[in-house]
């Protein structure tokens, strides 16, 4: 599937080609912590499969609470997450964030990992009271 997508000011853009079935949400701490929510959603792909239309983004490393170091790719205007990345060696297979593409209603995620971080409150969000807008 290609998709589009960019950050929320619009100078980091990209086009790329990915596998809906390689949708996952990521309970980990670093991603409540990154997103400030209790989940992230990530498509994984190669590399190879994104070409940027706009800026690239500035990047940082972090190690994680696996020892892995990921590569968090953002913009540097706005400060939206765009990308993850493995680095040096592991650095072929990106993520790319869920709510930066424009397709993304079309992408139900596949699995879940990192479960064990998951808030306790999860499943009960669909029975909180619900509009439309606000």
């Amino acid at each position: 599937m290609n998709v589009h997508g960019a950050c929320h000011c619009g100078r980091v853009s990209f086009e790329a080609t990915i596998d809906p079935a390689r949708v996952s949400i990521c309970h980990c701490t670093d991603c409540q912590t990154l997103t400030g929510s209790p989940f992230r959603v990530t498509v994984l792909t190669s590399r190879d499969n994104i070409r940027f239309t706009g800026d690239e983004p500035a990047f940082y490393v972090k190690t994680g609470d696996n020892g892995g170091r990921r590569v968090q790719h953002f913009c540097s205007t706005c400060g939206s997450p765009v990308f993850t990345s493995g680095d040096g060696e592991s650095g072929g297979e990106w993520g790319i964030r869920w709510g930066s593409i424009r397709e993304r209603g079309a992408l139900k995620p596949a699995r879940q990992i990192w479960c064990r971080s998951a808030v306790s409150w999860l499943d009960d969000v669909a029975e909180l009271p619900a509009r439309p807008t606000d």
